[in-house]
């Protein structure tokens, strides 16, 4: 694949986890309407649930998440307690409407959390939420957190998948992030985890880190492939430092280029192609017997804030500071700052510091993205029975941009992207993005 397509696609845009994307959320949506949405739901909605611990006992310098050291556990004592009041105001709101198709646990690493902690943050989220058929409860694990008590603690509160960050491999490459973790400490909690039962297992790599070369790209995959993860997650380094200041400790002068990223990120997708794993939208790759892999062959993958998933539930309830939620009425984000997101939660039960209420047109475009992010494809004819004549101006839309680039076409009753375009797809995303070039944002680059 040439390299001249990355740099004629090379722009900064959204990742599309969203739509409208969190730089568009504003101050008009709050916890007021939060509450008026949670108690209109319809009663049998599909929960699904993310907690945010956004606390760490190290600064990894290449981390965009909400994230905080500390050094020790009296914070996270602190907090859990403020959380679960969260998740209790909600359901009383709720009102027994919907039940919990999954639970997930991202960070910040909520592998620091104490077993007993952890099995009381799972049991009340079952006593509140309820339990569906096929429930599922997902973890991140930074490897360096990890003691044979939590090992014991995760698989008995019914953790059914886990997600370790790998990143690299290689010495210098961790040196420069500030992420010293040994392929022996990973294949630990692999093996770990699988003894006591958990069933799937990701492992997230990156590329166009500082000092990274192919070579050195193509034997951390190696050794990743070594543990045969059931799901691959191969991310491009977002460097964003005026957003996430750390990243100012990462040498510039060390990140590899355009060309170099590109490069990175083809020669990885080939050894896992060549292994085995299918390709999943822009970033993932699963083994065939994998959920993920045959979600995207039945076209029924999908895209939330927490990347690629199998994840149908139309309502995303998010819980912690900074916590991003989705509901069919629209998106909203909690207080970032811990110690305000706690001090909001005790005096009124919530914490929404913004969001945004979808119209029909955002609804229409977000569907658009959606299955251009998942499926490299929009059928025309779906998108008309979804929406009716209010797609006729979108439809104009995808032909005039299948004429004007050669990367994307028509075919029988699609607009179609190219195998050569696939990398790209954020770009061709953005220019149905009704959204993009407006406000102050900015984003990580494309490639």
């Amino acid at each position: 694949m040439s390299d001249a397509l990355a740099v004629r696609y090379a722009k900064q845009v959204p990742r599309y986890t969203s739509y409208p994307t969190a730089p568009h959320f504003h101050a008009g949506v709050d916890s007021s309407a939060y509450a008026d949405w949670l108690q209109t739901l319809p009663e049998d909605s599909a929960l699904s649930l993310y907690v945010h611990v956004p606390f760490c006992d190290r600064l990894c310098w290449f981390c965009g998440c909400h994230t905080k050291q500390v050094l020790r556990y009296d914070p996270i004592a602190a907090y859990l307690p403020v959380v679960i009041k969260e998740m209790q105001t909600v359901a009383g709101l709720l009102d027994g409407r919907g039940r919990a198709v999954a639970l997930h646990l991202g960070g910040g690493s909520p592998s620091m959390l104490q077993p007993d902690d952890m099995m009381r943050l799972g049991t009340v989220a079952r006593e509140l939420f309820g339990e569906a058929d096929g429930f599922e409860f997902s973890i991140e694990i930074d490897p360096n957190d990890m003691t044979a008590d939590r090992y014991d603690a995760f698989a008995k509160a019914g953790v059914t998948r886990i997600s370790v960050g790998v990143q690299d491999f290689d010495p210098k490459v961790q040196a420069a992030i500030n992420r010293p973790q040994s392929f022996e400490q990973t294949r630990a909690v692999v093996d770990g985890m699988r003894e006591r039962g958990v069933g799937s297992v990701n492992l997230d790599v990156l590329y166009g880190l500082p000092h990274q070369t192919v070579a050195s790209v193509e034997a951390t995959i190696d050794l990743v492939l070594s543990m045969r993860p059931d799901r691959i997650a191969l991310f491009g380094y977002a460097h964003v430092p005026w957003m996430k200041t750390h990243q100012k400790m990462i040498d510039e002068a060390a990140l590899p280029d355009l060309e170099a990223r590109f490069a990175q990120s083809q020669a990885a997708a080939a050894k896992l192609l060549a292994a085995g794993y299918e390709a999943i939208g822009i970033d993932h790759f699963a083994l065939p017997t994998d959920s993920l892999a045959m979600a995207a062959k039945a076209g029924a993958l999908h895209r939330n804030f927490q990347g690629y998933t199998t994840d149908a539930a139309p309502v995303l309830l998010g819980f912690g500071a900074s916590a991003i939620g989705a509901l069919p009425q629209g998106h909203l984000q909690n207080v970032t700052a811990t110690g305000e997101y706690m001090r909001h939660v005790n005096e009124t039960g919530l914490a929404v510091a913004r969001g945004i209420a979808l119209n029909s047109d955002d609804r229409m475009r977000g569907w658009v993205i959606e299955r251009l992010m998942c499926d490299f494809a929009v059928s025309a004819r779906e998108l008309t029975n979804r929406f009716g004549d209010a797609a006729q101006p979108l439809l104009a839309e995808l032909q005039e941009v299948a004429a004007d680039d050669d990367n994307v076409s028509i075919e029988d009753d699609a607009f179609v992207v190219s195998a050569a375009g696939r990398p790209f797809v954020r770009s061709i995303a953005a220019r149905f993005d009704s959204y993009f070039g407006t406000g102050a944002a900015r984003h990580s680059a494309s490639v």
